[in-house]
């Protein structure tokens, strides 16, 4: 059955309406569901979360409490992956350790992108000498020793906790973020209607935050999902080389680290297969998720 209407005007034309046109947020949506990759990712990386959050429920063990008798053990013993060199239980390790690594990812991300949006939206609205104050503290951060900086923070602090590594990579990590904003909103100023916002009164504060960041927030969250794959990427280096998580705290980033010895390596796969292979997941759904949402907000896209 048609859904076209046929009206006629006073003039005896016959005017035929076609079908209501869809909304933004809809054809976004349906950009997104036909990337079919984007939604296998969506499923895996909410079981993974899950999985993560619903720990206690999967296992009885602790993730820090050490069974001294079967240390280094294989699978076995009430230890469905077997134990760690020091006794705990790796199982148990690698679903809680996902607590730590979404955490430090998602909260470092948010750090980022606040400090960007403030910093790079008032350096693209303004421009001339704050864009220049801005852009060269960019320059400053670029170049500032971030892996000395843990260093020196675990040596006064006595231990890496949490709150301290979130806090460290969250405050040196948003150079980039702020370069991509601050060039949008150079790109935004003269558009009109930022021009007739500043015409009708609005201050600065209320343009960049009511009318600008609105308008380029389908490409911040196309790069957020991106910097949060980076970001659990950073954590788990950080613990490979020894600067993650003081142990006994869980993350997948410690438990890969204290199972690459050559012995490890080549005969406890059991060992770190299991987190190498959560992290690879993750981040890769994550970027997944990251094109399908770039699709999705991409106007262009035919579905």
């Amino acid at each position: 059955m048609s859904t076209n209407i046929s009206t006629t005007t006073e003039a005896g034309v016959t005017v035929r309406a076609g079908r209501p046109s869809k909304s933004p947020t809809r054809m976004a949506l349906e950009r997104f569901m036909y990337n079919k990759m984007a939604i296998a990712s969506s499923v895996i990386l909410l079981l993974i979360v899950i999985m993560s959050l619903a720990a206690p429920l999967l296992t009885h063990q602790s993730p820090t409490v050490q069974d001294l008798a079967h240390t280094d053990a294989p699978p076995g013993n009430g230890h469905l992956l077997g134990t760690d060199t020091s006794g705990m239980d790796l199982f148990a390790r690698d679903l809680y350790g996902g607590r730590i690594d979404l955490l430090i990812g998602f909260m470092d991300m948010l750090i980022v992108m606040v400090i960007s949006m403030v910093l790079g939206g008032v350096a693209g609205y303004y421009g001339g000498w704050v864009d220049s104050v801005v852009m060269r503290v960019c320059d400053f951060m670029f170049n500032f020793p971030f892996l000395l900086l843990i260093i020196i923070l675990s040596a006064i602090l006595n231990s890496t906790s949490v709150w301290v590594l979130i806090g460290v990579i969250g405050l040196t990590a948003w150079p980039g973020m702020t370069r991509l904003i601050r060039g949008l909103f150079l790109n935004l100023r003269d558009s009109e209607f930022v021009l007739a916002s500043k015409m009708a009164g609005a201050g600065p504060m209320r343009i960049i935050f009511r009318h600008m960041i609105p308008s380029v927030m389908g490409t911040l969250v196309v790069q957020a999902t991106f910097l949060f794959a980076g970001l659990i990427a950073s954590e788990a280096a950080l613990a490979v080389i020894g600067f993650g998580v003081t142990p006994p705290t869980p993350s997948w980033g410690d438990v890969l680290s204290n199972a690459m010895g050559y012995f490890q390596l080549a005969t406890e796969p059991y060992a770190w297969v299991p987190p190498a292979a959560l992290i690879t997941i993750t981040i890769l759904c994550i970027n997944f998720i990251g094109d399908g949402l770039r699709d999705a907000f991409d106007p262009s896209f035919q579905v």
